[in-house]
This record gives structure tokens, C-alpha cells and sequence, in this order.
């Protein structure tokens, strides 16, 4: 596929109807890569990518390498999908991902999260790097998100429905499992990490918010904002993956310090704190038990 026409669906609406014969042709550029079937399922966020050094025997596609996949434009994302072993485990990995700011349509935005689904996982991990609504969440906390408030006024499952991926009407009562979440804990109290838990709260950007947008969110009862991974989470969900994530917060909210808020303080936040959430991520990896994993 050529990068134009891949540019040209990347923008086009995609309905849930269309999902399993686009998910099919991404499974199959995968396949034409590699045998591994993965267990576990990761998106990394902004300027979290370097977990994606530790895998072993790893392939690595391009975006704009696979059908209707365009290359990632976001600062801070190299727009790889990664298979491999990390921990000794198969994983995939997604290093960086497509955001509605950059124009996307939210069918695109989740294709990641259903091709791990396709190629064998039924597990996912969320990162992201997010601002702090929280102001007890100093820079560089790592909140594991127990919920979400999607603000974004879009749904990656609206249109006719693709019954033979997920129900018409999900349920996202426990969206974020528990279990896992208990598993994330638990594997940074071995690696001596700290972990907050927190509501994280998803917006289109690019722009971040306004202090009147932060203390409103705090009201409603978000601990970080963002602007990506909530839609991730209800497609994930839809299909039948078991979600937990953790966000980075790599700022405090507007208003709170007084200084204005850059995209290259979240890189360097993601530098210095990522390593940590990245040993989180493979004792996570590593300690989840076999029988919670498909074979292969």
C-alpha cells in the first residue's frame, strides 16, 4: 500500500463492521514477520518506548509498513509494533500510537489494541504519560488507572457493530481489572516502585488544558489527564481483553505551579521516571501465572 493511500484511511470513518476484515489484512502483514504468539499486549506512551529495548528475539514493523497504518507523527513515539520476548514471555508491543489530534478517526486509534487481541493476547497494558490533577502527585508519580472519564465525544464503537468481535452494548464496570491491577502492585512492591491509583481522565488535545479545565476535572473526579488510552480501553474491553495500565505523570495541571506546561517536559519526565515503570512492566510480565496465558 502506497504511504498516500494509507494516509487516506487513516482519516476515513471506521465503523465496528469494518474492523475484522482490516484487522484480518494487519494479521496477516504480522504473520508474514513472525511466528510469535503473544501472551501480553503493551502500548507505549510518550517517551516511555524504552522498555522496548529489553525485548529478546524481537521483529519490529514500522507503521507505515503495515496496510492503512500511517507513520506516527507524535514527538516522542518512533511508531514501531514489536514482537518479541520480554521476561521470557511473548509479548507485542506498540512503541507510540495514533491520537485524535492528529487527526485520526477513533477506528484507527484502536486497531492496536483488537490486532494483539487477533494475533493471540488477552492481556493489555496501557501507559501513557499524563498531566496530574492530583496535586499530592508530584512529578514523576505512576498512577494505575482503577477507571476512566472518557471527555473525548467520541467512540470507537459507533456504526453498525461487528458481532463476531464484541457485543453491541460492553459492559466497562470493571474495565480496569481489578485482578490486574492487584498483579501491578504487587510487582512494584518487589521492584520497590511506589504506586498511586487514580481515575485518568481522556481528552482530544493537542492543547493542554486551561486551570479552570484542570479544577474541573479534579471535581469530577480525575486524578490525571490525557490524551489517549481511554478509547484503547473501551475497544479492548469490547473484544474481550483484561486491561490495567499506568499513567506517568510527568507534570502538574495548569495552574497549579504557575509555569507553563511543554511537550518536552514530558519527555524528560519519561526519562527519568520510565525506567521504573518499565521494571514494573516486566515483573508484571513475568510473574503472571501460565495458566492466565493462551499457549504458543
Amino acid at each position: 500500500m502506497s504511504r498516500s493511500t494509507a494516509e487516506t484511511g487513516s482519516t476515513r470513518p471506521i465503523r465496528p463492521s469494518d474492523q475484522p476484515a482490516l484487522i484480518a489484512s494487519l494479521a496477516a502483514a504480522v504473520r508474514d514477520r513472525t511466528t510469535i504468539v503473544p501472551e501480553v499486549g503493551i502500548v507505549l506512551g510518550s517517551g516511555l518506548g524504552g522498555l522496548a529495548e529489553d525485548l529478546d528475539d524481537s521483529v519490529a514493523i514500522p507503521f507505515a509498513e503495515l496496510p492503512g497504518w500511517p507513520a506516527a507523527t507524535a514527538p516522542g513515539h518512533a511508531g514501531r509494533l514489536l514482537l518479541g520476548h520480554l521476561a521470557g514471555r511473548p509479548v507485542v508491543m506498540l512503541q507510540g500510537r495514533f491520537h485524535l489530534y492528529e487527526g485520526f478517526d477513533s477506528g484507527l486509534v484502536v486497531q492496536p489494541v483488537l490486532l494483539f487481541k487477533a494475533l493471540g493476547a488477552r492481556i493489555v497494558v496501557l501507559t501513557n504519560a499524563a498531566g496530574g490533577l492530583d496535586p499530592s502527585f508530584g512529578p514523576g508519580a505512576l498512577m494505575v488507572m482503577r477507571d476512566h472519564i472518557n471527555l473525548t465525544g467520541r467512540s470507537p464503537l459507533i456504526g453498525p457493530n461487528a458481532d463476531s468481535l464484541g457485543p453491541r452494548f460492553p459492559d466497562l464496570t470493571d474495565a480496569w481489572s481489578p485482578r490486574l491491577r492487584d498483579r501491578l502492585h504487587a510487582a512494584a512492591a518487589s521492584e520497590d516502585v511506589p504506586l498511586v491509583e487514580g481515575v485518568y481522565v481522556g481528552l482530544t488535545g493537542p492543547t493542554y488544558e486551561t486551570p479552570a479545565e484542570v479544577r474541573m476535572l479534579a471535581a469530577l473526579g480525575g486524578h490525571a489527564v490525557g490524551m489517549s488510552t481511554v478509547l484503547e480501553c473501551i475497544a479492548a474491553r469490547w473484544v474481550g481483553l483484561e486491561v490495567c495500565g499506568v499513567s506517568l505523570v510527568t507534570n502538574a495541571g495548569a495552574g497549579y505551579t504557575g509555569e507553563p506546561l511543554t511537550h518536552e517536559e514530558v519527555l524528560e519526565s519519561g526519562k527519568i521516571a520510565g525506567p521504573r515503570l518499565a521494571n514494573v512492566i516486566r515483573r508484571f510480565v513475568a510473574d503472571l501465572p501460565a495458566a492466565e496465558t493462551p499457549p504458543g
